[in-house]
């Protein structure tokens, strides 16, 4: 098989690709106060309308884990991305709220035919020495996503209400589809069959480095969404009393993981990567402390620290799972990201009750804890396996 090289059309298409999943993924987290006053509902019922997607992503990350393993890597994104224009027009068309949040959990089960599977497809294409760079640079992209799907919809519902932020998804959609038509190589023939390359997914649990990278990503995902998805409720509030729009604008934070993301990928090339993921956490959960500020600077200061550590953790996070399995590597691939997206499905809604009741003091207590239980995972369990000679 010849090598991709990093610089192509093949990798700008991956990058077009996994930025359309992402973007469709967060199209509602800026406008949840607008979804509240509109359906009358409460702060964590609202984030309903993220935790049913994050949800979903992770029950069809155990699917298109094992399907791209059986069937090959391009046929399930690019399949993914066209049958999710339905539920995302879907979403625009709801009449009610559980309308709403059924086609939002729709989207979900299909987002991870590519969130999923353009890990396991840089393992296949890209030349061993550049697995974490390129790695790095679909999770920039998947940042890039996230921040034009939040700020994208955010200025869109402030013209045209929230329905126009799912046409503008709905157009993105099918323009990272198209560029992975067009662009990507056509995958190697099935390598597995579909029952042995689903047992070959459950056997990872029986790995504890996979169990450690595994836990991070629950963990890391759960501090990290808790964090975004009431933010806005908190911007919105005094004594900020921002707009939707205003709100939206915050999030342009994610920029700085474009630019981290990739530098983490070189600088685990030269540290152990183990090491890289603590740094990472360490400055997260000082980003989430920043937060508890009441001055609007100092906040906005906390939220790109938070998401340099967050990023440069999540940088590591795939390419060391991707590694550190021997085989059936999309299953394990879907294993991180179905324990990620589980995490992000209790971080955004459990933090929404620490909010009801504690206000922002308990989403920051939440959410670093979460942190502080990824660090622990990573410590004790993500450390290599030493020689038989070595150990003590």
């Amino acid at each position: 098989m010849a090598w991709v090289p990093l610089r192509s059309r093949a990798t700008g298409a991956l990058c077009a690709g996994t930025v359309a999943a992402y973007a469709a993924m967060y199209v509602t987290q800026p406008l949840l106060p607008l979804l509240s006053a509109e359906f009358r509902l409460a702060p964590a019922t609202a984030g309903l309308s993220v935790s049913a997607v994050v949800l979903a992503i992770a029950a069809g990350s155990f699917v298109a884990g094992p399907l791209s393993d059986a069937v090959g890597r391009k046929k399930v994104m690019v399949g993914a991305l066209l049958l999710l224009l339905l539920p995302t027009l879907g979403c625009a068309a709801a009449r009610s709220f559980p309308e709403l949040v059924a086609m939002r959990a729709v989207q979900g089960l299909l987002i991870p035919g590519v969130t999923a599977v353009a890990v396991a497809w840089a393992g296949d294409h890209y030349a061993p020495g550049q697995l974490r760079t390129s790695v790095g640079a679909v999770i920039a992209a998947s940042v890039a996503g996230g921040l034009l799907g939040r700020v994208a919809s955010g200025f869109a519902a402030e013209r045209g209400g929230w329905r126009t932020a799912f046409l503008v998804s709905a157009v993105i959609t099918g323009v990272g589809a198209a560029g992975m038509w067009r662009e990507l190589p056509r995958s190697s023939p099935a390598r597995s069959p579909w029952r042995g390359a689903l047992s070959g997914m459950l056997g990872h649990l029986g790995d504890r480095r996979l169990l450690g990278g595994f836990g991070l990503a629950f963990c890391l995902f759960f501090g990290f969404i808790a964090i975004f998805t009431y933010l806005p409720f908190r911007l919105a509030a005094a004594p900020f009393r921002l707009s939707t729009q205003a709100i939206s604008s915050a999030y342009l934070v994610y920029l700085a993981g474009i630019f981290v993301s990739p530098m983490a990928g070189r600088l685990a090339s030269r540290v152990a990567p183990e090491r890289v993921m603590l740094a990472g956490l360490a400055i997260s959960s000082a980003g989430v402390a920043v937060t508890l500020a009441s001055s609007l600077p100092v906040v906005v200061a906390g939220l790109l620290v938070l998401v340099v550590g967050m990023f440069t953790a999540q940088a590591i996070g795939p390419s060391f799972v991707n590694e550190a399995a021997t085989r059936a590597k999309g299953g394990a691939n879907a294993l991180y990201l179905a324990f990620y997206y589980l995490g992000g499905t209790l971080g955004s809604w459990l933090p929404g009750l620490a909010w009801e009741r504690w206000g922002w003091p308990g989403v920051a207590a939440s959410s670093g804890a979460a942190i502080g239980a990824a660090a622990l995972a990573v410590w004790t369990l993500c450390r290599p396996v030493l020689p038989r000679a070595q150990r003590g």
